[in-house]
């Protein structure tokens, strides 16, 4: 038996009023996933503990069967395995976003937080603009790295695990009451904007009508993670697909093999027919049990408050990575179990994460389930299967479990 988990991030939504009161999941054109509802098993799963906050980091672990409770430290040091950094167990890492704020006289904490990603900058640009930075704010103690697109990190040698807020959670607000209350960074946020503003690679992207990338936003402290070995806990060889640091570095922590893309970008026109290839050959030619796919397109298109661009990347992730996934396995003859989920919502209507539950379908070749006909939010909570710890979900897909 092989085993897939395809997650789109973000993917789950509310019922949109341009959409006739259906959620982007319930309105996108998915002739896969309509295929597969009708003989798979539909429900709900909590993938955020309670009281913890709605990421990425917390929500993919729980996933991947990993307890939050025990196994988080904090989101960057996960990224900070996918890059290389060698953390010292005293070191802290924190994510440092390029960001877009308003352009103009006023002081830098009057300035509004207009986008997260700088409009997705590419990874060639944000490396010149960080390179800026390191030249004139590194030192002894805090060290940049340089990750992909607009997702970067600092390490703060001898640091400490200080609270900090994510951009995406406060977009069109003004920064000065989400600033960092630590002096240092701080400062170093501010004297980011007075380099990246008039950097020529800013001034070249607003000629063009881009967003610049004219500020650094520190957030996601935390401490050197330490996972358990994903094949010594699941009896499973794992490979990862992600174009997203988070999920590499969770891969690293996990001693998941990384399989890299060419195209793979984290963005709305992400490789998908790549990814689905790659899943393929990992399970069929290089002998892996177990391949995550994760693409990252739906929560960005959510954070980006788009609905329009948020149907099109699950219509993308249906007809260009499952089905071309699906049909390849199916040709294979080989029996597998395929797991479909978001990992949390993001809402466009509040452009960020939320820790409501969310919809799974999980199929399996060699059996058909009556299923509720349809993949969607609805469906899922008038199932009445619910898994409220989502960490055991994945006990569910390998059939370790069986989950009331």
């Amino acid at each position: 038996m092989k085993y897939v988990i395809v997650l789109g991030d973000g993917m789950a939504d509310e019922p949109i009023e341009e959409l006739d009161g259906l959620t982007p999941l319930e309105y996108a054109k998915t002739p896969t996933l309509d295929a597969l509802a009708p003989v798979s098993e539909i429900g709900l799963a909590y993938t955020i503990p309670e009281g913890m906050s709605p990421g990425s980091d917390t929500a993919n672990l729980s996933v991947l069967g990993y307890n939050p409770k025990l196994y988080y430290t904090g989101r960057s040091p996960l990224e900070a395995l996918s890059i290389g950094v060698d953390m010292k167990p005293d070191d802290v890492a924190l994510r440092t976003n390029l960001i877009t704020v308003s352009d103009g006289d006023e002081p830098y904490e009057e300035k509004t937080i207009l986008d997260h990603s700088s409009g997705e900058i590419s990874t060639e640009d944000a490396a010149i603009l960080l390179e800026a930075v390191r030249a004139e704010l590194e030192d002894e103690i805090y060290h940049f790295y340089v990750g992909t697109s607009y997702r970067h990190l600092l390490i703060w040698e001898k640091g400490s695990v200080v609270p900090l807020t994510p951009p995406h959670d406060v977009l069109g607000q003004r920064v000065g009451a989400h600033l960092p209350e630590d002096g240092k960074l701080r400062w170093m946020q501010e004297r980011s904007y007075e380099i990246l503003s008039r950097h020529p690679i800013n001034l070249e992207r607003k000629k063009k009508g881009l967003n610049p990338a004219n500020s650094c936003w520190f957030w996601g402290a935390g401490t050197r993670p330490t996972l358990a070995s994903f094949e010594e806990k699941n009896h499973k060889r794992g490979a990862m697909i992600s174009a997203v640091d988070l999920l590499k570095g969770i891969a690293v922590g996990a001693g998941m093999k990384n399989i890299q893309v060419e195209g793979a970008n984290g963005q709305l026109h992400t490789n998908y027919e790549g990814k689905a290839q790659a899943a393929a050959d990992a399970l069929l030619k290089e002998d892996f049990d177990f391949v995550y796919v994760h693409v990252e397109a739906p929560d960005e298109m959510g954070h980006q408050g788009s609905w329009e661009r948020k149907v099109q990347s699950i219509e993308y992730l249906d007809q260009r990575l499952i089905r071309n996934l699906k049909d390849a396995l199916d040709a294979s003859g080989e029996s597998y179990r395929m797991l479909v989920l978001p990992d949390h919502p993001t809402p466009v209507r509040v452009r960020t994460h939320t820790s409501d539950p969310i919809p799974f379908l999980l199929y399996d070749s060699t059996k058909e389930h009556k299923g509720p006909g349809v993949y969607s939010e609805k469906s899922a909570k008038e199932s009445g299967f619910v898994v409220e710890r989502g960490y055991e979900l994945i006990d569910r897909l390998f059939e370790r479990k069986d989950i009331p």
